[in-house]
């Protein structure tokens, strides 16, 4: 946990001090008009909607179909890992409270998509790379765990595509994402070795 909140105050720090970096980055992946690449975009930013209910109940299904308690174990895993990094990321968005790159660079930067004031972190990216790292620690398959991470890797993108988030707010929001899976997961071994000492100490 002390480990994931030091990265995370590393980034924070890191956009406050190099905000022409993240401009200048920003601006070449932002520049010209692309239409139907944008209306692609923001169909990936959308998909994370219906990507993260689908990815807990698909674990837990599939868990449930195969009489695999492991696997229903990490579909209720993934729920609190996406639900964790969701509650993280909008309280930051609250407690940073950063201008989103089009209303700081307004003319420079073209807004895309409809979205609120904050800007750090991105609440998609962070869904997104949550739900690949869940993906990821429920089937340990190297084919789940690629497409999983090119896939949150391309929200991300996606985002900053439509003008909505600097690079550094992605980058925050994957912070988050892979961080609160990772916590989940290691929590949850944790709480399994305490039960099975305590067994083994009352037999």
């Amino acid at each position: 946990m002390r480990k994931f909140l030091f990265i995370l105050t590393l980034f924070i720090s890191s956009f406050l001090f190099s905000q022409g970096a993240d401009y200048s980055i920003l601006k070449s992946i932002n520049a010209r008009e692309m239409p139907a690449w944008d209306n692609t975009m923001k169909g990936v930013s959308f998909s994370v909607y219906p990507a993260m209910p689908v990815s807990v109940i698909g674990i837990w299904a599939h868990g449930y179909f195969k009489k695999d308690k492991e696997l229903m174990r990490s579909g209720y895993k993934s729920a609190i890992c996406i639900g964790s990094a969701l509650a993280i990321s909008t309280g930051l968005k609250y407690l940073v409270n950063r201008t989103r790159p089009f209303n700081e660079y307004p003319g420079d930067i073209i807004q895309r998509d409809n979205v609120g004031l904050a800007s750090f972190p991105s609440g998609h990216s962070a869904a997104a790379f949550a739900t690949a790292t869940a993906l990821s620690l429920s089937y340990k398959k190297w084919y789940v765990t690629v497409p999983s991470f090119l896939y949150a890797g391309f929200v991300g993108y996606s985002r900053m595509r439509l003008g909505v988030h600097y690079p550094s707010d992605v980058l925050g929001g994957a912070v988050i994402g892979i961080g609160t899976g990772l916590l989940t997961w290691k929590i949850d071994k944790m709480m399994r070795k305490r039960k099975e000492t305590a067994v083994r100490l009352e037999n």
